[in-house]
């Protein structure tokens, strides 16, 4: 799992061939994605999620905070697109658009959440960011899963292999973690994830607090992504595991969400 990590061109060609196989479709569904539309993606990375609505015409507009991400997404993209855009930029410090026109029909937020300390004001600055009519598409893992503590990216084959060790008490984890000789950039990151984790419940009440209508939901039970990363075939959650609050986080690899603004 490390080596999908730190070969990044990889990395950018798993998300692409993803997001060409699923999001475009699950998209589409909700909106029409036209030479017209204008695609933002936060917190891109190198940008491989937006490859395919850069080959449908779209005009898409990734920001990460890494430049050295910026950097790679800009060259990945010169033999792909003309019509793609990449900033460098904390998006809690990006303008705002002035005009309708100037705001974007579709909004992705690909494995970020459980990045964001403040998520409230992230949300709601994200909100800002989308037309009347436009639609968001947020991702995450749900944080109690086997992996939603990010651990693949160890370089430890055990701690990247262990499931389910983020749920362990700070103490104990860290220990693991320096047991096994992780880095402390590596340490420091997988705390990060810890603090800011976000489950279901969490993320349904931030959203209703932001302004969000909920347009549709999927909870996989194996991530879409596994497809590719490990030849696995997607599968949503079972219903009868669904409805369960809280006892689904643990079962969840990957929630989609579909928003738009709500006007009531």
């Amino acid at each position: 799992m490390q080596k999908r990590h730190t070969d990044r061109k990889m990395y950018f060609r798993d998300l692409e061939i993803t997001s060409k196989e699923f999001y475009i479709s699950y998209l589409s569904d909700f909106t029409e994605l036209t030479p017209k539309s204008r695609i933002l993606e936060v917190g891109c990375g190198e940008g491989g999620n937006l490859v395919p609505f850069a080959q449908l015409g779209c005009k898409v507009t990734g920001i990460d905070i890494a430049e050295c991400r910026i950097k790679d997404a800009k060259a990945y993209f010169s033999e792909i697109s003309n019509h793609a855009t990449f900033v460098c930029s904390d998006f809690m410090q990006y303008p705002v658009p002035c005009n309708e026109e100037d705001k974007y029909d579709v909004i992705l937020l690909h494995d970020v959440i459980e990045h964001v300390p403040t998520k409230e004001p992230f949300l709601a600055h994200l909100r800002k960011f989308m037309k009347t009519k436009g639609v968001l598409f947020v991702g995450f893992p749900a944080w109690q899963m086997p992996f939603g503590g990010h651990q693949q990216i160890c370089r430890s084959k055990l701690c990247s292999h262990l499931p389910f060790i983020h749920l362990l008490p700070n103490p104990l984890y860290k220990l693991l973690l320096k047991t096994c000789n992780e880095e402390k950039g590596t340490m420091n990151e997988l705390m990060s994830i810890k603090e800011c984790r976000t489950s279901i419940e969490l993320f349904e009440r931030l959203i209703h607090q932001c302004g969000f209508s909920v347009t549709d939901q999927k909870l996989w039970f194996i991530n879409p992504h596994y497809k590719q990363k490990f030849h696995l075939t997607p599968r949503l959650l079972p219903h009868c595991v669904w409805k369960v609050k809280y006892i689904r986080n643990f079962f969840t690899t990957s929630c989609w969400y579909i928003l738009t603004i709500s006007h009531k």
